[in-house]
């Protein structure tokens, strides 16, 4: 995981996305919905996803998930603006300074490991952690 030239664009396109979401909801999305009876379903993920979308989105960093799909809803979603890059900020800089920290305390030995399996462990984290949250409100 080298940052290279192209790094500072991702901040672009992140907005990009959003704005698609966010303006092409309408024109494309919202017919799509209703021909299939899924207005009001849609309206409840909406209230979902802008209750959890900072979660998901920091969640998001330590996964494998592509993140343009979540850049779209959160646009779609109508998620606020300043939550949604100060989340995306928080996601991208967790993993970087992750795999910063690992080649600073373990050096090149370390290396491979990072690039074969260190996002099956990340992934595996995140579904541990939501797990754990899920069993103590339900269970507890």
């Amino acid at each position: 995981m080298v940052c290279d030239d192209r790094d500072h664009r991702f901040g672009h396109r992140r907005r990009i996305r959003y704005a698609i979401g966010y303006f092409a909801f309408e024109s494309i999305g919202k017919p799509i919905l209703e021909f299939y009876g899924k207005s009001e379903s849609f309206g409840e993920f909406t209230q979902w996803f802008n209750e959890w979308g900072v979660w998901i989105l920091i969640a998001k960093g330590w996964t494998p998930f592509p993140y343009k799909v979540l850049t779209i809803t959160a646009g779609v979603t109508q998620m606020p603006f300043l939550e949604f890059m100060l989340a995306s900020v928080v996601a991208r800089a967790m993993r970087f300074y992750l795999v910063a920290g690992l080649l600073y305390f373990f050096g090149e030995p370390i290396r491979d490991f990072i690039e074969k399996r260190l996002t099956l462990v990340t992934s595996v984290f995140v579904v541990l952690l939501v797990g754990g949250f899920v069993a103590v409100r339900y269970l507890f």
